[in-house]
């Protein structure tokens, strides 16, 4: 078995090669294109796996580079740096570090999800763009009536037929500012559009429809959590237990123990910010929409912290979500089964 190392940049992707006793059998840099990888390919020699760092350039070398090798294997890039630490640090040092660390069986492997679910969840971070976009425009019609000193409900301002009486009768709205109002209206109404297409083609996609369907079952949550679940988690079988998945969601508090002490620091940054945001949305809703939830919210704010309480209710829909989705069935509560 050869083993190589790629350390991957927008223009280039330099490589080292060795094999099993560590000796290096080639090293270099080629361009950073598809039929320049292909090419390189070709000359490898059989058998050989492959081992790269998770960036944003990942996936499009992995996908070639998975049909023709033994493995290819993504590496963590927070646990490869404790690892791979070193005084002199530069691409060809890192493509060999990837290589010793894949030859040594000691690669702090990355899950990476298969291209159909990274190409849907490609299309679900663009629908979220999307609505931080539309809110922008939102925000800029209001703020460009609030400096004219134009008088507005407020409630209704976002609503076609207020907007366009509003242009239309009120006097306070100069001649300069209504091209901009407009404007920005149809930026908003095509934004709008667009997300209501991208959310139809997901809801509506073979791969996820069942699985969101059983999510949506279970109070609080609906499909844009539950689309969020399935595209940003992947397979929920490589988590062995709830804590990971918690920790995943980036709904704990990271530690920090030494000699005995241990200290609970905040909210860890080392999480899916799209998991936690989404969730925790969702946990502030949920209160309202089921009564044990509430009652856990209750119980949780009566310490003397409502964010805290918030975060347990965003950790008791974690816990629903994967039984449901591990269990491959809906969501019922237990005194419900008790009572049937």
């Amino acid at each position: 078995m050869h083993y190589i190392g790629l350390d991957i940049h927008k223009k280039t992707i330099s490589y080292c090669v060795k094999d099993e006793g560590g000796r290096v059998w080639g090293e270099g840099t080629i361009a950073a294109l598809r039929p320049t990888l292909d090419r390189w390919m070709e000359t490898l020699p059989q058998p050989w796996t492959a081992a790269m760092e998770a960036t944003m350039f990942t996936a499009w070398v992995y996908d070639p580079l998975l049909p023709r090798a033994a493995a290819v294997k993504v590496a963590h890039p927070l646990m490869l740096r404790a690892i791979a630490a070193a005084k002199k640090k530069n691409d060809r040092v890192d493509a060999g570090k990837l290589a010793d660390c894949l030859r040594c069986d000691f690669l702090p492997e990355a899950y990476m999800a298969p291209s159909a679910i990274r190409e849907k969840r490609r299309i679900l971070r663009y629908r979220n763009l999307l609505v931080r976009q539309a809110v922008q425009c939102k925000n800029k019609i209001a703020q460009m009536l609030m400096e004219a000193g134009v008088s507005y409900t407020k409630e209704k301002l976002h609503h076609r037929g207020y907007f366009h009486q509003l242009l239309a009768t009120n006097q306070e709205i100069d001649d300069s500012l209504r091209p901009l109002l407009r404007l920005t209206r149809e930026n908003l109404v095509r934004l709008r559009r667009t997300e209501s297409a991208l959310l139809r083609s997901l809801r509506r996609d073979p791969l996820l429809a069942e699985r969101v369907k059983r999510l949506m079952s279970i109070p609080a949550v609906g499909p844009i959590t539950a689309l969020t679940w399935v595209l940003e988690l992947g397979d929920v079988k490589r988590f062995p237990s709830i804590k990971p998945v918690i920790s995943y969601c980036g709904l704990c508090s990271s530690e920090d123990s030494s000699a005995g002490i241990a200290k609970r620091t905040p909210i860890s940054k080392q999480r899916n910010r799209h998991l936690q945001t989404v969730l925790v949305e969702a946990a502030h809703l949920a209160p309202r929409l089921h009564p044990d939830l509430a009652l856990l919210y209750e119980k949780e704010a009566q310490k003397g912290n409502r964010n805290r309480a918030t975060l347990a209710v965003a950790r008791k829909l974690v816990a629903y979500l994967l039984a449901v989705d591990r269990g491959e069935r809906i969501f019922v509560m237990e005194h419900s089964q008790a009572a049937a």
